[in-house]
């Protein structure tokens, strides 16, 4: 199993394997599966905008009954193959039809396995020619239904799958990091699925916190090995970017907005230390992000919510949450190398219904894309 886990980290340089080795060793057990193809000559390219889009799909099941399906996606329901084939062709017509194109790098939750990703991207095609994304990741932990997948048409220079276990808390889902690179500048992406609400706001934040936590040391240890590279974190982190707001203060949560209260209750108000801020990430509204009650030394992300970001990417209880995220580091603010661009929730054509609410999948009559509308940022190259 040791040698397992030393061939996983072997895309690492020196500096990094130690820490990568020690997040599997921490690690529930995981599956791991990715595919990377041959790049073709110029593949990485010269481009300076990079396009990347974050969606939870919903359940993409395959058309096969292995046993571990919701109950909606089972041959027994009426699932099938022919109506898997119709889902993958909804899908790929939605993301077809964004404005600019395809996405230079898909990251997608709630992915059954790498062929399902495969398929994905084999209906997503350039022109009527062969699919541009030729470098795809899959991240899993044994026993799930459902995992993260992410496609690129840039080279996935490195990748790897994060699990965490630690104070009786374990992550019941993967942490996806991928680095990429083009132009010759890198960008780290970490795709997220976290732990939903379902048995608890406050009972479930644990897990939510101990996924923060693992992110949290990746950055620290990134950031140590290579100062000022360019970190986005991304995907469905089943919590609102005002979510300390939203439950009036009673719990941290793995997301704190930058507010006094905020930072008192968290035993980091300026002045105190900074090694307190284990397991939950301070969010800003600043370019580049920065705090204003926090202790100097936290890390502090940018959220396009409630700036660039406007309404919500799902609906639930007749009222719009913010539960999927883009956020990111200074590094992406600084002037070099890649920096933000844009960023917009995708609420229009068939991603939403004739209410302007996401246009959930419905298996039963096949209708419908997602209940959550993607997410879709832009980053530029900096001279």
């Amino acid at each position: 199993m040791r040698r397992d886990f030393l061939d996983q980290c072997g895309g690492f340089p020196a500096g990094f394997r130690g820490a990568c080795l020690a997040a599997l060793l921490l690690g529930a057990a995981l599956l791991l599966a990715g595919a990377s193809c041959e790049v073709a000559p110029g593949e990485a390219g010269d481009q300076e905008e990079l396009s990347i889009l974050s969606w939870n799909v919903q359940a993409l099941f395959d058309g096969e009954d292995s046993g571990s399906e919701y109950s909606d996606y089972a041959e027994t329901a009426g699932w099938s193959g022919e109506k898997y084939a119709a889902r993958l062709n909804s899908l790929t017509k939605g993301i077809g039809q964004i404005s600019g194109g395809l996405p230079d790098i898909l990251a997608l939750v709630e992915v059954e396995n790498p062929q399902t990703l495969r398929d994905l991207a084999a209906g997503l095609r350039s022109g009527g020619g062969k699919s541009p994304y030729r470098h795809s990741f899959f991240a899993n932990v044994n026993g799930m239904s459902l995992g993260i997948g992410v496609l690129s048409k840039v080279p996935l220079i490195r990748q790897q799958a994060h699990s965490f276990t630690g104070d009786s808390e374990t992550t019941p889902r993967p942490v996806a990091e991928v680095w990429v690179e083009a132009a010759g500048a890198p960008l780290v992406l970490f795709a997220c699925h976290w732990k939903s609400k379902l048995g608890g706001d406050a009972e479930t934040e644990g897990l939510r916190r101990a996924s923060a936590r693992l992110i949290l040391r990746r950055l620290r240890e990134i950031e140590a090995e290579a100062p000022g590279t360019p970190v986005l974190i991304m995907g469905d982190l089943n919590e609102n970017h005002d979510e300390y707001y939203r439950q009036a203060g009673r719990y941290i949560c793995a997301l704190l907005p930058d507010d006094p209260k905020a930072a008192r209750h968290a035993g980091l108000y300026k002045g105190g230390s900074p090694a307190a801020q284990a397991d939950f990430f301070v969010l800003s509204s600043d370019k580049p992000p920065r705090s204003s009650y926090f202790a100097d030394g936290v890390t502090v992300l940018y959220s396009p919510w409630g700036r660039e970001l406007k309404g919500g990417s799902y609906f639930y209880n007749n009222d719009w949450e913010t539960i999927d995220h883009f956020l990111l580091n200074a590094a992406l603010f600084d002037g070099l190398g890649w920096d933000f661009s844009a960023c917009e929730v995708l609420n229009s054509g068939d991603f939403v219904n004739a209410q302007g609410t996401p246009n959930l999948y419905n298996a039963r009559t096949g209708g419908g894309l997602s209940d959550h509308l993607p997410l879709y940022l832009r980053v530029k190259l900096q001279s």
